[in-house]
């Protein structure tokens, strides 16, 4: 068996300084630790139960096959945020078939990011 202690996603942006801007600037992720000096130094971000690792440098373009869930409280207000930062909004709040309301948005290298809101009558918050 594989006992994972911790985990992160690590991201190899195209260019790292803008990718801190978004992650850190725009999207307000708290740094957990950075390492090592240059444009292509590491910076880890809290990703509420996990981490983003941010470092070194992309050699090919972003294909499709990383996407990042997050979770938030209060959708809407996180696109007002995030319009005020000018990030690149997909697609706004919309309140999915399936009750969660969902919105998504891109980094600067084009990963694809659902910020989710679970509303408070959503089975996932219920408590029996």
């Amino acid at each position: 068996m594989v006992h994972v202690l911790s985990s992160r996603v690590l991201l190899r942006p195209s260019d790292p300084e803008r990718s801190r801007a978004f992650y850190g600037t725009a999207l307000g992720l708290e740094i957990y630790r950075e390492f090592g000096t240059g444009p292509e130094r590491g910076t880890v971000y809290f990703l509420g139960g996990g981490f983003l690792e941010v470092s070194g440098r992309a050699t090919a373009p972003a294909t499709g096959t990383l996407q990042l869930w997050l979770q938030v409280a209060d959708a809407a207000a996180a696109h007002q945020e995030l319009l005020a930062h000018r990030v690149e909004v997909l697609r706004p709040p919309v309140k999915e078939p399936w009750g969660l309301v969902e919105m998504w948005i891109a980094d600067p290298d084009g990963h694809r990011i659902v910020l989710t809101e679970v509303p408070a009558e959503h089975p996932l918050r219920y408590r029996p």
